[in-house]
C-alpha cells in the first residue's frame, strides 16, 4: 500500500487497499487522507449510496480543529470502481467491514492516531453504524458522526412491512436483478455548480440519475435495518443530524435546496435511541440531504452543533468561524 496524491490535488492522498476477491474479481477499495502534522485526533469519513469523497469543506473543518483527514471509497464506488464490476453493489453490508478494518487499523497503528471518529453519511452511516456494533468492546472509535443516515426506508409503513420479504427474497434468487430506482436526479442537480448548486464534483461518479440499483443490494439494506431496529448497542457516543423536513418531487423546486430530497428527515430522528444507550439528536433548519452541502446558514448549523458534541464527548476545543 502506497499513497499518492488523489485526484483531488494535494494535499489529498490515495492509497488502493487490496481486498478479497468475489465472483466479479478482483475487489479494491481506497483510502484517501488529508494528514495533520502532529495531529493525535483523526476522523474517518465513509460517503453515502451513489456517491464518493469530495466534501473538502467538511476536510477543512476537521483539519481546522487539529484532525487528520481520511476517507474510504468503499469498494464499487467512486475511486475503487473497476470495469469489471456492478457498481454500487454487494449482498451483505458486512462486506464493508473489510475494508472499514484496514483503514481503521492503517489510521491507529500505522499513522498512529489515538483518538478516532467515524463520521457517516446516508448509506454510510447505516454502514458505519452496523459496523460499530460488530466492533463494540474493542476501543476502535471514539465516537460516531451519523449525517442524515439511511436508518429506514423512504416509503409508508405497509411498503416498508410488506415489501421487505419479497425483496430478501428476489435478492437472495436474483441478486444483481436491476431494480426501478426512486432516486431523483434534481438531488444532484441541486448540489452542481453546472446546475442549480453551488458544488464542484464528478458527475461520472455521482450521477444525476444514479448508479443500478440491484435487487442484491436492496435486500442487504432492508437487512441491516432489520438489525438495527433489533438495537445495535453502539458503546460510544453518537451525534446524529438531520434536517427538519423532506420533500419529494419529479419536478425542480426550490425547496430541493432547503429540505432533505432522499430519505424522511423525521423517520431518521425516530430511529435514532436505537443506535445506541448515548445518541444526541439535531434537526438542521433548511438542511438538505448532506447537511454539509446544504446553504451556508444551514451548513454553518451543522459545524457548529458538530463543534460543541466534540467539545463535550471528545474533549476538542473549537476553533475560530464556521463556514
Amino acid at each position: 500500500m502506497e499513497f499518492r496524491e488523489d485526484i483531488l490535488g494535494a494535499p489529498y492522498e490515495a492509497a488502493e487497499l487490496t481486498l478479497r476477491p468475489d465472483d466479479e474479481g478482483p475487489v479494491c477499495a481506497t483510502l484517501v487522507r488529508r494528514p495533520v502534522p502532529g495531529a493525535e485526533r483523526a476522523v474517518l469519513y465513509i460517503h453515502g449510496y451513489n456517491d464518493y469523497f469530495f466534501q473538502t469543506n467538511l476536510a477543512d473543518h476537521y483539519a481546522a480543529l487539529g484532525f487528520s483527514f481520511y476517507a474510504l471509497d468503499l469498494r464499487k464506488y467512486g475511486r475503487s470502481l473497476r470495469p469489471h464490476q456492478s457498481p454500487n453493489f454487494v449482498r451483505d453490508l458486512a462486506e464493508y467491514d473489510e475494508e472499514i478494518d484496514e483503514a481503521v487499523r492503517i489510521i491507529r497503528e500505522v499513522d498512529g492516531h489515538r483518538q478516532l471518529l467515524l463520521n457517516g453519511h446516508s448509506t454510510g452511516g447505516l454502514i458505519g453504524a452496523l459496523w460499530a456494533a460488530r466492533r463494540a468492546g474493542r476501543g476502535l472509535v471514539d465516537g460516531l458522526f451519523l449525517n442524515s443516515p439511511f436508518l429506514s426506508m423512504p416509503a409508508g409503513p405497509a411498503v416498508r412491512t410488506l415489501g421487505g420479504p419479497a425483496v430478501t427474497a428476489l435478492g437472495r434468487l436474483a441478486p444483481t436483478r436491476v431494480l426501478p430506482s426512486a432516486l431523483n436526479p434534481h438531488y444532484t442537480h441541486s448540489l452542481h455548480k453546472d446546475h442549480q448548486g453551488e458544488w464542484d464534483f464528478d458527475l461520472t461518479l455521482k450521477r444525476p440519475e444514479s448508479f443500478p440499483l440491484y435487487a442484491g443490494w436492496l435486500s442487504a439494506i432492508h437487512q441491516g435495518h432489520r438489525r438495527l431496529h433489533r438495537g445495535l448497542g453502539i458503546d460510544v457516543p453518537v451525534l446524529l443530524m438531520a434536517s427538519t423536513r423532506s420533500i419529494s418531487t419529479t419536478k425542480w423546486h426550490s425547496a430541493l435546496h432547503h429540505a432533505d430530497a432522499v430519505l424522511r428527515a423525521d423517520d431518521i430522528a425516530a430511529q435514532g435511541p436505537r443506535l445506541g444507550r448515548h445518541v444526541t439528536i439535531v434537526r438542521i433548519k433548511g438542511g438538505m440531504h448532506d447537511l454539509v452541502l446544504s446553504g451556508e446558514a444551514a451548513r454553518t448549523e451543522v459545524f457548529a452543533e458538530l463543534d460543541h458534541w466534540l467539545a463535550a464527548y471528545l474533549d476538542v476545543e473549537p476553533v475560530g468561524e464556521h463556514a
